[in-house]
């Protein structure tokens, strides 16, 4: 199988011999093998393995992402971010951890703009409604 690996500003992982490959998602460790049915999932921040044909195995780290395989030929995995190394320890213990401080900072960053929001639509709408006693009545 055919494996790309993609991310906005380059092409981390391009390997053309892979002969199984092993990711995750929301619902934990899945695997491919050659001539595997078409496949979509979105994949968790996490190390993709995969093993070549000559039996040495590697590893990407990817920040989420999505997989999809097409034809049970090609393995196209997109992510906003992308490591690969061949040590998985160092993947595991680095750059997953730098990549779930990212996604909380992200979330922490979200929450506050929601926040930021509802407060702007709070004083609109007190601004429209100073009195709320007075609903419905246009004097």
């Amino acid at each position: 199988m055919r494996l790309q690996i993609i991310t906005p500003l380059s092409v981390a992982v391009e390997a053309a011999d892979v002969i199984a490959l092993r990711a995750e998602d929301a619902s934990g460790h899945f695997g491919i093998l050659p001539g595997h049915a078409a496949f979509l999932s979105s994949l968790a921040v996490s190390v993709v393995g995969w093993t070549d044909a000559r039996g040495v195995v590697r590893y990407c780290a990817v920040r989420g992402g999505m997989i999809s395989l097409v034809d049970g030929r090609e393995i196209i995995i997109t992510t906003r971010e992308a490591v690969p190394g061949d040590d998985l320890a160092t993947l595991e213990a680095v750059v997953l951890a730098r990549f779930h401080a990212a996604l909380e900072a992200e979330k922490t960053e979200r929450t506050a703009g929601a926040r930021l929001q509802l407060n702007a639509i709070r004083m609109i709408m007190r601004h429209l409604r100073p009195d709320a006693r007075g609903v419905g009545e246009f004097s």
